[in-house]
């Protein structure tokens, strides 16, 4: 058996397709390397309420959140880099004039600063997730918020790049991009999980396709960027596989000599 290592998973065109359907090969994949005496955990984008039944199937119970700005391990929370509030009211108060609605996220829910837009309504849709944030736009007040979503089309979040310095924009969606903590990634909420499990860099594992795995492909050791990743991404990895629909999981895992 090879010696302990760590295995982090992307979701959205990573371990799920495009259509958002967990491939069969995936997920055997997953429960044989935890057979395996190997650690498994998710990171993604995602708040941990958008993907709780992907994690039951799974049995995954460590996960990097918000890209990396709230980390579980084994159930428990190690790591949280909330947002600055003062600097997002600001953000939510001169979207608004531009009719880019802002939704807040915390741990448990989100809400949205509007009652409704079409450009809500589109790029969450396409989670599937089965739910829309309602309407609260003092949500942000008096809890730790870990990213928020700002809905306006490519291009246009450069204007508020140049002003607002305590955030990272990073694009998920034509309509959408998150808002993070400066600095905030996948790869800096990782470290927080791989130092407390004491795990070498030579034993850790990350597999991404988008925009928000840059840091994480770069960072880590044994970075596999999945096929249907634009070549930009690819370029960042250590090694590139199969798409997420031609079984790239059980490949990738088998060409880095996990299986």
């Amino acid at each position: 058996m090879k010696e302990k290592s760590i295995i982090f998973f992307d979701i959205d065109g990573t371990l799920l397709t495009h259509e958002k359907q967990l491939p069969q090969s995936a997920k055997e994949a997953v429960f044989q390397l935890k057979k395996k005496g190997h650690e498994v955990a998710i990171a993604t984008g995602r708040a941990p309420f958008m993907y709780e039944d992907l994690r039951k199937e799974l049995e995954i119970d460590s996960y990097v959140s918000y890209n990396g700005q709230y980390v579980v391990f084994k159930g428990e929370v190690i790591y949280k880099n909330p947002l600055n509030i003062l600097a997002l009211e600001r953000l939510a108060e001169t979207a608004l004039l531009n009719d880019h609605p802002i939704v807040y996220m915390d741990h448990e829910d989100m809400k949205a600063n509007v009652v409704e837009h079409a450009f809500i309504q589109e790029s969450i849709q396409t989670l599937k997730i089965g739910r829309f944030p309602t309407h609260d736009p003092l949500y942000y007040k008096g809890r730790d918020l870990f990213q928020s979503l700002l809905f306006c089309q490519e291009g246009e979040e450069k204007q508020y790049e140049e002003i607002f310095e305590d955030f990272d924009f990073v694009r998920w969606h034509p309509l959408s991009v998150d808002v993070l903590p400066k600095g905030g990634s996948k790869a800096r909420g990782i470290a927080k999980m791989t130092e407390k499990l004491g795990i070498a860099k030579s034993n850790q594992y990350a597999f991404g396709d988008g925009e928000n795995d840059m840091e994480m492909l770069t960072a880590i050791y044994n970075s596999v960027a999945m096929g249907n990743a634009e070549d930009h991404i690819k370029a960042a990895a250590k090694y590139v596989t199969k798409s997420v629909d031609e079984d790239g999981i059980v490949h990738g895992l088998q060409m880095v000599g996990l299986l």
